[in-house]
């Protein structure tokens, strides 16, 4: 995967072609860092930044009026990977973290991790058994022992009655 998806746009605000933004990042003000984006696969330059709550308000050089920005309403917001910020020490991407084979105490498999759920708490982690049936686990020190993203393994202790 080359392009990594950090949002996606829902709707347009004002008449110069401002583009508001559902941003999958924890922290917004990534945006600022960033010198240009890919809408699906045509990239722009990002020329101005702004924040509505908790939304991203992008201006994207080339698009300069409403009509131009209500075409990309719906379109998902990509950067490359050679804009990813390094994370510290026992932090993961979400896009790595997919398809981690979960394995409990014991080394017994458990199925693969599935999807990430942000939670205000705390991440959820589903994770997909062999028969497609789905179950979550608590993304906290407790319950996930060991992650091992050489071997593309995860090691849980599982909460009692949880299978």
């Amino acid at each position: 995967m080359d392009r990594i998806k950090i949002g996606q746009i829902v709707n347009v605000v004002g008449l110069k072609g401002e583009l508001k933004v559902y941003h999958y990042s924890d922290y917004k003000e990534r945006f600022e860092e960033l010198s240009k984006v890919f809408l699906e696969n045509t990239p722009y330059i990002i020329s101005g930044v702004r924040y509505m709550k908790d939304t991203v308000i992008l201006k994207l050089h080339g698009i300069d009026d409403r009509s131009e920005a209500e075409k990309h309403k719906g379109e998902d917001i990509y950067i490359g990977k050679e804009d990813l910020r390094i994370l510290p020490e026992d932090t993961y991407y979400i896009f790595d973290l997919i398809g981690l084979s979960i394995i409990d105490e014991e080394g017994r498999a458990l199925g693969t991790l599935s999807d990430v759920i942000k939670n205000s708490a705390q991440d959820i982690f589903e994770v997909e058994r062999e028969n497609h049936k789905k179950f979550l686990i608590p993304a906290v020190e407790e319950f996930i022992l060991d992650i091992d993203m050489k071997n593309r393994i995860m090691r849980v202790k599982l909460i009692e009655g949880l299978l």
